[in-house]
Parts: C-alpha cells; sequence; structure tokens
C-alpha cells in the first residue's frame, strides 16, 4: 500500500501552477511605485474610525464579540462600527502611511479597556480567513497556554491559504500567541522613524525589528498620538507586505519572508 498524500504527486495528479521570479531581490523590484492597491489588508483590533482624516475610509468592517447567552459563541454584525479604544485607527493609520490604497477591512474584537476573549480573536482570523484577505495586521495576542493549540491551527490555516498573518509580540518579556508561531511574521519595536526601514532578527522568535518607539499615529475622535509599542511596529511591516504584493502577487508567505530578510538593514550582502 503507498503511503498517505503520495497519490497527489502521480503526474496525472499534479497541478501545475504560477511562480513568481524572485530575483535580482532590491527594493525597487520589491515594492518600487507600489502604494498596496488592491491588495486585501485587514486589522484586528478594537476598531478603526473610518472617517478619520488619516483612515480615508475602510472597504469593510465586521464586529465580532462573545454571545452573552451562549459560552464559546459568537455575535457577528457586519457593516460600519466606530473604533472603541483608538489602538486600531493608529494600526491602520501606519499602515495607510506606508502603503496608502490598500484595500482596508477592520475586523473588531476588542473593547473598550483594550480586551477581548480569544473566542473573538480565533472568530476574528477565521472570518479574514473565509473571505480572502491577503494580510491581517495583529497588533495584539495572548500568553494563555490554552488558546496556543487552537490559534497555532488557525495561524497554519491562515499561512496555507497563502494569508500573510502579521503579529505584533507581547511589549512584556513573555511568550505571546500567535506571535511566537513560525508562521508568522513577528515583529517588535526598533527605535528609528524611517517607515520603510526594518530589520531582522536571525534568533527568533521575533523576526523582524520596525518603527514603533515615540512615533506619531492617529486615534479615535480625529485626534493623534505619540505612542511606544511593539503595536505600531507590525503594521509597518503589514504596509511594506501589501506594497511587495501589489508587484508580486504570486508570492507565497515563505517567499515573502525571504523577501524581507533580503532587504532589512542589517543584512550582509556579498
Amino acid at each position: 500500500m503507498r503511503p498517505a498524500w503520495s497519490s497527489i504527486f502521480d503526474d496525472s495528479h499534479l497541478p501545475r501552477y504560477e511562480v513568481a521570479d524572485l530575483g535580482p531581490i532590491t527594493k525597487e523590484w520589491a515594492w518600487g511605485g507600489s502604494t498596496g492597491s488592491g491588495v486585501r489588508v485587514a486589522v484586528i483590533d478594537s476598531g478603526v474610525e473610518a472617517d478619520h482624516s488619516a483612515i480615508g475610509g475602510v472597504k469593510h468592517a465586521v464586529a465580532i464579540e462573545p454571545d452573552p447567552v451562549a459560552p464559546g459563541q459568537v455575535i457577528i454584525t457586519e457593516g460600519a462600527h466606530e473604533d472603541l479604544f483608538g489602538h486600531g485607527t493608529a494600526c491602520a493609520g501606519i499602515i495607510r502611511q506606508v502603503a496608502p490604497d490598500v484595500e482596508l477591512y477592520s475586523i473588531r474584537v476588542l473593547g473598550e479597556r483594550l480586551a477581548g476573549q480569544g473566542v473573538a480573536l480565533m472568530a476574528g482570523l477565521r472570518w479574514a480567513i473565509d473571505n480572502g484577505i491577503q494580510v491581517v495586521n495583529l497588533s495584539l495576542g495572548t500568553s494563555r497556554r490554552d488558546f496556543f493549540g487552537m490559534l497555532h491551527e488557525l495561524a497554519d490555516r491562515a499561512f496555507f491559504k497563502s494569508m500573510a498573518l502579521v503579529c505584533a509580540a507581547s511589549n512584556l518579556p513573555e511568550p505571546s500567541f500567535p506571535a511566537e508561531y513560525a508562521s508568522v511574521f513577528s515583529v517588535a519595536a526598533h527605535d528609528r522613524h524611517d517607515p520603510l526601514s526594518f530589520d531582522y532578527n536571525p534568533t527568533p522568535p521575533v523576526e523582524f525589528g520596525a518603527p514603533g518607539i515615540n512615533v506619531e499615529v492617529p486615534w479615535r475622535g480625529g485626534s493623534r498620538l505619540v505612542v511606544t509599542g511593539n503595536s505600531f511596529a507590525a503594521p509597518h511591516i503589514t504596509g511594506l507586505i501589501a506594497r511587495i504584493l501589489q508587484n508580486h502577487p504570486l508570492l507565497l508567505p515563505f517567499q515573502l519572508k525571504s523577501v524581507l530578510v533580503a532587504l532589512a538593514e542589517n543584512a550582509k550582502r556579498r
């Protein structure tokens, strides 16, 4: 008896597919002339203030909250919503700064205290996967081990759907999920302010560093704030990935990582 999965590699079953041209990898090749146009990007957060001058609207919004009468279930409400805290607007504004023409989606899973439940987070990720989102910014996470397996399964599902899941590391020196999974783009802050400047860490779990210390961002109520946190580093990488995908839509998540590694500021080029 043949091993499982071997039949898919029979000539009669094996599909042909298009591949991206990966070289030579330069910044101009990667994102030159790109604005992220047509790339579907979701911010899973506290909501996005669509009419903020730094946002310029969202293509679609969905709010997800735990069902108060059915434990473990959620209520999903499609349509425009407000940012309940300001954090999601900040992340969306950074994405717009880097990639101004993305198709922006807001998936609200956090409340007024920037807190939420794991069931809402997982439902938000499922919604993004099921609705063909290409890049997801997740400037939040959990340190609870009981969510490790379920979030890991969703992160892998996103990876196999060719969705780039960009996750901010915790601001505390502790494990945070899904930021520590190999299938995601994990990001922490560095103190430079060029929105296109990023580093690669060859000793993960945190892989990429981007601006996130004393950065000015949009906030709820049409305001702006100066903030610090890994949350604000992640959307810089999200925006760059969107720009790369506009130029090279066939790139898979592991190829996108290779492009970023090749173009990081601390890379030694031979």
